[in-house]
């Protein structure tokens, strides 16, 4: 893999049952995401791009913001419509504003704020076109969001077949939370 630029996605927290900032399985997907993209780094990775969605999204845009203070990596953020976040709860809207103001590249796909679901797939086609591969968080049982991101990413590989899409996978997550027990016995 020789991918310079990678679209990351994955669920929105809701879809994964987590409506707490605090909940324990945002720190196991941040921690499986992290691993995915450092040894993307050593492989010469220079950008992450997301579209800004609450979930994956913004926690992968923590720990890219957190990891690039050591690696070469840069935080590309391509939101769908402008002020995406008008809605959103004021803590919520504080992550967001945090991670807007850090990453290296911000811009909107359309110029006026949300209108209709169209400007929603023309973000996904957007994205998959600017990258060269997809990192997503996905569970075929549950297809849920991430599911648009991944056919506009299968139709880019059929006409580009060295358009790669990877997976993290809840099994890869049920792995970390392993991996942690088994490091701390002191916590069974």
């Amino acid at each position: 893999m020789m991918t310079k630029v990678l679209a990351v996605t994955g669920y929105k927290a809701h879809e994964l049952g987590i409506f707490d900032d605090k909940h324990k399985g945002i720190s196991y997907i941040k921690k499986a995401f992290e691993k995915r993209i450092m040894s993307f780094i050593d492989e010469g990775l220079e950008w992450v791009i997301i579209s800004g969605q609450l979930g994956v999204e913004l926690w992968v845009a923590e720990v890219v913001l957190q990891i690039k203070n050591q690696y070469p990596i840069q935080l590309g953020i391509l939101t769908p419509f402008l002020n995406q976040e008008k809605n959103w709860n004021e803590s919520k809207q504080q992550l967001y504003n945090y991670i807007m103001a850090n990453a290296d590249f911000v811009d909107s796909i359309s110029k006026k704020e949300y209108e209709n679901p169209i400007q929603l797939r023309l973000k996904n086609k957007y994205i998959i076109e600017k990258t060269e591969a997809l990192l997503v968080l996905y569970n075929d049982e549950n297809p849920g969001s991430p599911r648009f991101y991944i056919d506009e990413a299968m139709k880019k590989q059929a006409r580009n077949p060295s358009y790669e899409i990877y997976y993290i996978t809840p099994e890869d997550i049920e792995d970390l939370v392993r991996e942690e027990l088994y490091e701390s016995p002191s916590d069974w």
